[in-house]
């Protein structure tokens, strides 16, 4: 059933009915006598029956307007709760929100840069509620171009043109082995020592084989793999293993000179993976997201690197 009156018309009968005077009720609801008239025959026609009895000397409420009256003052008092509530509830949502950052990262950032600068505002006395959102590099820029993040961490500089990247550091991409592994004994490698070996390449599309492809073919270095993942984790899993070896960036394994996992240069040619903020074009910080953006500044610009 379609409803034709609306909270307006149950106010001005409410009015008419406690003053007995469409006058009165005008008066009360700051509103022009003809207008009260308006609402109440509106809400007469809509319901089908008669509110009031009018004569020169007064309006009487009918049999229909006394059963009215109590769920009417019940409907419109529902509604003021309502309205309370949603005030209060977004009060503390507009509260809730300013204190939450929505980051958008590449998973092998998130260790060396994101985690630190978290726990650094809170050794300040921040209490940032985080919203991580791992993705591929790709990925990344699409989710602060939508501005579904305050900014993000990635790796593709110039991906989509409402978004800015600000350099943070180059982060270069060399051989994971498996510890104990001949090669280790050699400091630095080159891409052409790789030849024949069982190698765990990321998969075609994402940023870090976009950058092996493009060296390798300027080097004329091709190289033929064994194995093709996703993810950077998979691929440290993979090596820890014993499968292969793969060429990641050396920011992805923390450590690079512990653990099963360890981490040697490669040359020839180098390659080097940029990491930098990327924001959207004309996206104001929170005074949250701002102090978490210049705890990573901070962090990668440190004496030393992370990388």
């Amino acid at each position: 059933m379609r409803i034709n009156f609306d909270f307006h018309d149950l106010e001005a009968f409410l009015a008419v009915f406690e003053t007995r005077s469409f006058h009165r009720a005008a008066g009360q609801l700051a509103l022009s006598q003809t207008s009260v008239t308006r609402r109440v025959r509106k809400l007469e026609e809509a319901l089908g029956t008669r509110l009031f009895d009018r004569t020169t000397r007064e309006v009487r409420p009918t049999l229909a307007a006394k059963r009215l009256k109590l769920r009417a003052e019940a409907i419109l008092q529902d509604t003021q709760e309502t309205m309370r509530a949603m005030r209060d509830e977004s009060a503390a949502f507009a509260h809730q929100r300013a204190q939450t950052v929505t980051v958008a990262a590449i998973p092998t950032v998130i260790g060396a840069l994101v985690a630190p600068a978290v726990e650094q505002l809170r050794a300040e006395g921040h209490a940032p509620r985080l919203r991580l959102i791992d993705l591929a590099a790709n990925e990344v820029a699409e989710t602060v171009a939508e501005g579904e993040a305050d900014f993000g961490i990635g790796s593709i500089p110039m991906l989509e043109p409402v978004t800015e990247f600000t350099p943070l550091l180059d982060d270069p991409i060399g051989l994971a082995l498996p510890s104990g592994h001949p090669l280790l004994a050699r400091e630095t490698l080159r891409w052409s020592d790789l030849r024949g070996l069982p190698l765990i390449l990321p998969a075609r599309g994402t940023g870090n084989r976009l950058l092996i492809d493009e060296a390798l073919a300027r080097g004329q270095s091709p190289l033929r793999w064994s194995c093709e993942v996703g993810r950077t984790t998979t691929a440290l899993e993979l090596v820890a293993r014993g499968i292969g070896l793969a060429p990641l960036p050396r920011i992805a394994l923390g450590d690079p000179h512990g653990g099963p996992v360890r981490w040697r240069a490669l040359s020839a040619p180098e390659v080097m993976r940029p990491i930098g903020l990327m924001t959207r074009f004309g996206q104001a910080d929170t005074p949250i997201a701002a102090s978490l953006k210049q705890a990573i500044v901070t962090l990668a610009a440190a004496p030393g690197g992370l990388v």
